[in-house]
């Protein structure tokens, strides 16, 4: 990732922290934690949520099958018209993850087997929260997993606190990795399965 990325990413948080919830994009290793959390062997349709300048784009892709769909959702025009240059092969939807399945339907997919969210849920309201998980209900098929990640200074959050709560009405089984010390901030990835 350039350094004019990394100013990038720096210059829309303090624009927009209510929706850019970080001040640099995630390391490689979290990175990582996150991509591997699915198996990519039996992944057929894969939607990825905030993907900001396209770091966990990047593994995605590395990992993913040739015959895997994959699309991408970024509300920040400023973040998709980086991505649009970055990944010319991948379908990037300026939207609103609230209309993931209008995405899917233009995509041709009816039920994703994943979504891999870098998403700031401790900056959402409790409406919000509620929007976008009901939304990816609404394609996540049954068995599906839900990959995000959260920073530690989150959890003290009320906001981060409510979501944590949240994931036990919607999934059946919720894992969680190591903390990646390695990141700025340090975090940690959610694994949930529908």
């Amino acid at each position: 990732m350039s350094s004019r990325h990394h100013k990038s990413f720096l210059k829309q948080f303090v624009s927009q922290p209510n929706s850019v919830g970080a001040i640099a994009p995630s390391s490689t290793l979290l990175c990582q934690e996150i991509v591997n959390a699915i198996d990519w062997s039996t992944a057929q349709a894969v939607v990825e949520y905030g993907p900001g300048t396209g770091v966990v784009t990047q593994q995605i892709l590395k990992a993913k099958r040739d015959e895997t769909n994959f699309c991408a959702i970024e509300l920040n025009t400023h973040f998709a018209e980086i991505l649009k240059q970055r990944f010319t092969s991948v379908s990037i939807h300026v939207d609103s993850v609230a209309n993931v399945k209008d995405v899917c339907e233009h995509e041709g997919i009816e039920q994703v087997d994943a979504v891999i969210s870098g998403l700031p849920w401790a900056s959402f309201k409790d409406e919000d929260q509620n929007e976008y998980l009901d939304a990816m209900m609404s394609v996540l098929k049954p068995g599906g997993h839900f990959v995000t990640f959260a920073y530690l200074q989150g959890l003290l959050l009320p906001a981060g606190k409510r979501f944590r709560h949240k994931l036990d009405h919607y999934f059946t089984d919720i894992g969680k990795s190591r903390i990646i010390w390695r990141n700025l901030p340090p975090a940690f990835v959610y694994r949930c399965r529908r």
